[in-house]
């Protein structure tokens, strides 16, 4: 099904003023239908911060599992990484809608390389397609990775998330952020208007991004990076450098249209997360629960036929699935061989970084690091464990 633009503003509207209306309070079903096996009939999930399209979602599937099973779920929101993964980790949370932290904290990245983190034992249940790309001016030419090379490139330092998706773009045609050309710039937002005001030929966006309108009708035009499906050296060096990615065909945004769509990089957010140890039958029930009740939420946005579980039941994420969730996608017929191969490569991943960490953190180099210093210990061991996979 191909979404309009139109269609995902008005739906997106619409599920900004449900989630407005469902917090902080409780969201309730007012003729609870049958309760599902294992299925909690209270529940607490963290998501991104009221208004964003995660808590919408959230609050749209929610309110589905209210009508459908009676069960009542609040929803928490946070404006910061830590704030959506510390209620889960802690157990004060029972599922996490989480965006690229997931991946940061299974790896120990960032904020997670620190002594109390680390890389986190996390699992998936299901996650929504999104896409992702390289937008450029149109006058600069840039139109494939390669032609990255020697252009300027806008970048926010801080905005971890926006620039660890450009570096399976890079990696697509061999090519490193210093061969570009790399301006600073205060904001996710700046970085666009820097386009916009000829600064730079191009920066990392999903391409929703309201600012990229202007960028579209300024004389600079608009372009797309676009990444080719039947490359599959180039996928498989961007896969490599992050192994969430994978190829997606986008019609939505500045640019774009169901008659001319570009080939992307699709990820997932927001992905229903849970503690690797969260308990199978339990994780079984979600998974049926998000995946059964569909037509009760899909209608909510055009945006939530993404939710679909042929969709948004399969790999990659930003860590493996929990056996729970494999157990109702075979039961479904939705999980493929394919996809094991890549949970096998994944629960390797996430073993190998486990223990790679567990034995940095015991030399006395790294007990006695301040943060900076064990970023860079930890930059160099994660580097050497990953070779070895």
């Amino acid at each position: 099904m191909r979404i309009t633009r139109r269609q995902y503003l008005q739906g997106t509207a619409a599920l900004t003023a449900l989630g407005a209306v469902g917090m902080p309070a409780i969201i309730r079903s007012a003729a609870a239908q049958t309760a599902l096996p294992n299925l909690a009939s209270t529940m607490i999930w963290s998501t991104y911060d009221v208004g964003s399209t995660g808590y919408v979602e959230a609050s749209a599937v929610a309110d589905a599992f209210g009508k459908r099973y009676g069960t009542r779920v609040r929803l928490q929101p946070s404006g910061s990484a830590i704030g959506r993964v510390k209620p889960l980790t802690d157990g004060k949370a029972s599922h996490a809608w989480l965006a690229n932290e997931l991946f940061f904290s299974v790896e120990g990245l960032y904020e997670y390389c620190a002594p109390e983190w680390g890389p986190q034992n996390l699992r998936t249940l299901m996650g929504r397609v999104n896409s992702f790309s390289v937008v450029a001016t149109k006058v600069s030419g840039i139109k494939e990775p390669k032609d990255l090379k020697g252009k300027r490139f806008a970048i926010a330092r801080a905005n971890s998330s926006v620039n660890i998706k450009v570096e399976p773009i890079l990696a697509f045609a061999g090519l490193k952020w210093e061969d570009m050309e790399i301006i600073e710039f205060p904001s996710y937002g700046a970085t666009m208007k820097a386009l916009i005001e000829g600064k730079a030929d191009c920066c990392g966006v999903a391409p929703a991004a309201a600012t990229l309108r202007e960028l579209e009708a300024s004389p600079n035009g608009i372009g797309w990076v676009a990444l080719d499906p039947a490359n599959k050296e180039g996928w498989a060096r961007a896969q490599k450098a992050v192994p969430f990615v994978e190829p997606f065909q986008e019609t939505i945004g500045a640019g774009l249209t169901e008659a001319n769509p570009v080939w992307m990089m699709g990820y997932r957010y927001p992905m229903i997360t849970v503690p690797a140890d969260a308990k199978p039958e339990e994780a079984y029930a979600m998974t049926k629960a998000v995946a059964e009740s569909y037509e009760a939420y899909k209608d909510a946005s055009p945006i939530m036929v993404r939710w679909q579980a042929s969709k948004a039941g399969t790999p990659p994420m930003d860590a493996a699935f929990h056996d729970g969730a494999i157990q109702y996608l075979k039961e479904a017929g939705i999980w493929k061989p394919e996809f094991q191969t890549w949970q096998d490569a994944s629960l390797k991943r996430h073993a190998t970084l486990q223990k790679a960490w567990k034995e940095m953190m015991a030399t006395d180099a790294a007990k006695n690091a301040e943060l900076p210093a064990l970023q860079t210990l930890w930059d160099a061991r994660r580097a050497e464990a990953l070779t070895s996979l």
